[in-house]
């Protein structure tokens, strides 16, 4: 019966779509590992990546340059992410208008996280605009954007219930959102019940979930626990014991994320979006798992004499 499942039909390559976030580098060395991960997932074709924005808006002018240089060097479309804390609806159509200008017309909006960190109250800035859906309709009053959102399975931790939160969601569709991309999740069933929630309510656009490669399990823990994201029990039993075990840990987090994407695809998602953390290895193995092949051209010096 397993050959009838559907993430091992021979064409599930075909009908699976993946999408990638990467972060703007600090350092050189930073900078390196950052296009050898672009160099090595760009031949899996994704729809589209994205570069983050730091709090407060402070990697402004490096996810700027990260973007651009995709865009540019690569062909890959790519989306900016942009925030609205800590700044005046002027000071962020001048950075809408700026990306604009070098040819990028995808965004990821977000409200952000205050300077002071995830977790912190948020409070809009004076004369700025208030949330993530007021931003979403401030896109869309300069241009026609492609614009992403983010979506809370678990729901946003400052969102005091489900309702509220999805009702947030509803206003960022109202306002012209293209997409909603999850927070990392790693129990299926929320995602699923989540979804079912937001299509009751009446939102109709794909609700991506966004899968989060356990590169550190340690540093995963800590940040779901400010992000208000659930670790089961049984994930954290999987690393028990490998944090100085770096070569087993890697073949765990492998297996525990493309456990979790097949899953989702024998449910009927069709569309993922990997936070790489700037590492390629995991990313690139989950996708050729689910029939993801890179389309790259033959090496030089491999053809046969």
């Amino acid at each position: 019966m397993n050959q009838f499942r559907f993430s091992r039909r021979p064409d599930i390559g075909d009908k699976v779509r993946v999408s990638f976030e990467f972060f703007p580098p600090k350092t050189d060395e930073m900078e390196a590992r950052l296009w050898d991960t672009v160099t090595r997932l760009e031949p899996l074709k994704p729809k589209f990546v994205s570069v983050t924005y730091g709090a407060g808006g402070s990697t402004r002018e490096r996810t700027a340059r990260t973007v651009k240089r995709i865009l540019t060097e690569t062909g890959i479309p790519a989306a900016a992410h942009l925030t609205c804390v800590g700044a005046t609806r002027d000071e962020v159509d001048a950075v809408i208008q700026d990306y604009k200008s070098i040819g990028i017309n995808r965004f990821v909006a977000l409200r952000g996280d205050p300077a002071s960190g995830v977790g912190e109250p948020y409070r809009p800035h004076p004369g700025g605009y208030e949330n993530g859906a007021d931003l979403v309709a401030g896109l869309k009053m300069i241009a026609d954007f492609d614009i992403s959102v983010a979506a809370y399975p678990e729901k946003h931790p400052q969102s005091p219930d489900f309702a509220t939160d999805i009702e947030m969601l509803k206003r960022k569709v109202d306002n012209g959102a293209t997409r909603a991309i999850t927070q990392f999740f790693f129990d299926n069933d929320l995602y699923e019940r989540y979804v079912e929630r937001v299509r009751r309510a009446g939102i109709y656009i794909p609700i991506v979930p966004g899968i989060q490669p356990v590169h550190s399990f340690k540093q995963v823990a800590n940040f779901s626990a400010r992000a208000g994201a659930h670790v089961p029990g049984w994930l954290a039993e999987r690393f028990e014991g490998l944090d100085q075990d770096p070569q087993t840990h890697a073949l765990v987090a492998s297996a525990v994320a493309a456990e979790q994407v097949m899953d989702l695809v024998e449910r009927g998602v069709g569309d993922f979006h990997f936070y790489t953390m700037n590492r390629a290895d995991l990313v690139f193995a989950i996708c050729h798992m689910i029939g993801i092949r890179s389309h790259e051209a033959e090496p030089a010096g491999t053809a046969a004499a």
